[in-house]
């Protein structure tokens, strides 16, 4: 089958899934159809010296038959003349033919040479792009690895979220606020309570008699109310107290050690 470089250009091929790169398959068809086109012009001048040295073979032969008439008329001149021009001609014969075979030779021997080089640039590009396919898919493969641990580190990390809050939520369920803040607010009133008896009741001193006597014209003292006018700071400090010795011992070491968080894992 005759093949031109203009089809080897327009030569098209079908589409498959992860197929050859179309870019790189038409640069090789054009590559291709530029040497086989040099290649076809070579032929060309070949053929072209072979008809002229075939011509003028043709020519010789002419001229050796030209030769034979004319030894054949010239038969009287001689037979050292006709073995002469014999060998001449036989000689001539000779080396055109040799040197048409050389031609030969030589056309051959480079159109041989041009088709093993076109065909292995062919198997080089061919295991070129074989192996970044290999690279390609070795490539595809680490990445969708590192996906699955991704996805697999991000699980994980959700689950131990998830512990965590159960955890928490289990504890804050456990932990009874109503009963702790009665707790508080009955000894925030006994010791508020205690506190108010004890201003309201101070000891007498030993000359309070007389002296009650002696100054029942006087203004009324207001020291009693000064003094009752401390009790709110007091109870502010005991209900600090208070709530400072209703914490447990071990949310105590909890805010010492670490967060609260630090405590669920």
């Amino acid at each position: 089958m005759k093949i031109t470089p203009l089809e080897i250009r327009q030569k098209t091929f079908e589409k498959a899934f992860r197929g050859l790169d179309k870019d790189e398959v038409y640069a090789f068809l054009t590559t291709l159809s530029q040497e086989w086109e040099k290649m076809m012009d070579e032929n060309k001048e070949l053929r072209i010296k072979l008809e002229t040295t075939q011509k003028e073979v043709e020519k010789l032969r002419e001229v050796e038959n030209s030769l034979f008439k004319t030894l054949k008329t010239a038969e009287d001149t001689g037979a050292n003349m006709i073995d002469q021009a014999t060998k001449a001609a036989k000689l001539h014969m000779r080396e055109t033919e040799m040197k048409a075979e050389a031609v030969l030779n030589d056309a051959r021997t480079k159109a041989k040479t041009m088709l093993e080089e076109a065909e292995v640039r062919s198997r080089d590009t061919m295991e070129e792009m074989e192996d970044q396919l290999r690279n390609l898919a070795t490539l595809y493969r680490s990445l969708e690895n590192a996906r699955e641990d991704l996805l697999a580190n991000i699980k994980g990390a959700a689950q131990d979220a998830l512990d965590k809050a159960d955890r928490l939520n289990k504890q804050i369920k456990n932990i009874d606020i109503e009963e702790r803040l009665m707790t508080a607010r009955k000894n925030i009133f006994d010791k508020t309570s205690y506190k108010m008896l004890e201003v309201e009741q101070p000891e007498a001193p030993a000359n309070f008699t007389s002296g009650w006597l002696k100054k029942e014209d006087e203004p009324e003292d207001t020291s009693v109310e000064e003094i009752n006018d401390e009790p709110a700071a007091q109870d502010d400090a005991v209900v600090d107290q208070e709530a400072s010795q209703e914490e447990p011992p071990a949310k105590k070491e909890k805010k010492v050690n670490g967060s609260f968080f630090d405590d669920i894992e």
